[in-house]
């Protein structure tokens, strides 16, 4: 990418966050593929989220778009809940992990968990970690150490259809890396570092 466009990129996510009112900006440099700019946000439901790769700032815990321009299907984005609060990242202010939904159209509902961390300019949103479609999530809680998360849930058995109601009992444990900003999954079999 040059310098042309990134210039323009981080433009356009200025205006059109602007027209969305989130407030503070904070700028940072892409590196590996994390996002260009950090929009900082007064409340972890109206912030910016990466999902599968795209910028999704929600207002008020929900975010619409079009499928395509000028379809009548919309990508829903929702603010689903299961909340741990945790200072995520050691800077003494408390930060928060839940799960978002999103509706892309057809009959599928898709669960990813995020961070939002509590910056002292205002909340800086994560990368969402897909869960599954149309799974039921039970609870998410905090794990061992200070900042593993445990996100438990009811998924389908291998080779079960989408008709099928989630039966069979996960749990996911994470570890937000508050540098890039994306969740790494830990062994359940391993000690996770403290």
């Amino acid at each position: 990418m040059n310098k042309t466009t990134v210039g323009i990129a981080v433009v356009l996510l200025l205006i059109i966050a602007g027209a969305l009112g989130l407030g503070a900006f904070k700028f940072k440099v892409a590196v590996n593929n994390t996002p260009i700019v950090n929009i900082v946000a007064t409340s972890p439901k109206d912030a910016t989220y990466i999902i599968d790769g795209k910028p999704v700032t929600i207002k008020n815990g929900i975010f619409e778009i079009e499928a395509a321009p000028g379809s009548v299907s919309k990508i829903i984005t929702r603010y689903f809940g299961n909340e741990v609060r945790r200072d995520f990242d050691g800077d003494g202010r408390e930060d928060i992990a839940f799960i978002l939904t999103q509706e892309m159209g057809g009959s599928g509902t898709f669960y990813y968990v995020v961070a939002a961390l509590n910056t002292k300019d205002g909340y800086v949103g994560s990368h969402g970690l897909l869960l599954g479609d149309r799974i039921a999530p039970q609870t998410t809680e905090m794990g061992k150490g200070d900042t593993m998360i445990v996100v438990n849930y009811a998924d389908r058995n291998p080779g079960e259809s989408f008709a099928v109601p989630p039966s069979m009992g996960k749990s996911l444990w994470l570890l937000l890396d508050p540098k890039t900003m994306q969740f790494n999954k830990i062994d359940q079999g391993m000690q996770p570092p403290l």
